[in-house]
């Protein structure tokens, strides 16, 4: 490649990416962001620090998912019209600045779970060089670290529309009641964490090793949650696992699938 774009999320995976495309291509490289309701500040603000730091010119963008009803509705295909929306903004930056080429941080592991957005990566012609690696998250933490970059043992990143289970609205209210409640479970120092939104129920997933955490906080953590406006509060005892919502498609008889760009 030449010159690139970046869709970098400031997570472990575009990291990675972001500093060795920095390392080969230099100033031919740009980082694009994206800010909405469903990304957190704080992974915002964490994010323009990291390509501070590599040295990367960041170009801020606003995706607007939300005003699709087709995302804010929650339907199994919801990641799809997210990537959509951002990759189409991307194209034009791209287009704008004769850059040819678009990349993004998925790995292999990404290939495991039901991940309807890579159907929009190929219709805009988006490459994974990770993937095509054949890097695993593993992998990218271990050379991370090696690589001295902050990011190598950051919690896996989802954006937050990922806390709500298929067929519940998504809003924005909804969306800052779920980042509210997990920045105060971050606070009282813990790592990798999920807060489930289900209506006025709150089920937390965090490693099993912070189960103790957990139970040692409970009366505070009831407490803001409550007034968040949840009403019930349960740990989930099976612990934090990625897309822990996609498993209620597992036991569908034909659970939604978009076809990986072969007909």
């Amino acid at each position: 490649m030449d010159k690139a774009i970046v869709a970098y999320s400031g997570g472990v995976d575009s990291t990675f990416l972001l500093k060795v495309a920095h390392d080969v291509l230099g100033k031919n490289v740009i980082a694009i962001t994206a800010t909405s309701a469903t990304y957190p500040k704080q992974e915002l603000d964490q994010a323009k620090k990291l390509a501070k730091n590599i040295g990367v010119k960041q170009i801020i963008i606003k995706s607007e998912e939300m005003k699709n009803e087709k995302f804010s509705k929650n339907t199994p295909n919801r990641c799809y019209y997210c990537k959509r929306e951002l990759f189409s903004k991307i194209k034009k930056i791209a287009i704008a600045q004769n850059i040819r080429n678009i990349i993004d941080g998925s790995n292999v592991d990404d290939t495991k779970d039901y991940r309807p957005g890579t159907k929009a990566l190929i219709e805009h012609g988006v490459r994974s060089p990770l993937r095509e690696a054949g890097l695993t998250k593993k992998e990218i933490r271990e050379i991370s670290r090696e690589m001295k970059l902050n990011s190598w043992n950051k919690p896996a990143l989802a954006c937050l529309a990922s806390r709500f289970p298929y067929g519940t609205k998504i809003t924005k209210e909804r969306l800052k009641q779920v980042e509210r409640a997990e920045s105060y479970l971050s606070n009282l120092g813990l790592n990798q964490i999920r807060v489930r939104y289900h209506d006025n129920t709150a089920r937390i997933e965090v490693k099993k090793e912070d189960f103790t955490k957990i139970l040692k906080h409970t009366k505070k953590i009831i407490q803001q949650f409550k007034k968040l406006g949840f009403i019930y509060v349960t740990l989930d005892i099976e612990g934090y696992r990625t897309g822990s919502l996609n498993e209620v498609l597992k036991h569908e008889k034909s659970p939604p699938r978009l076809q990986s760009g072969k007909s």
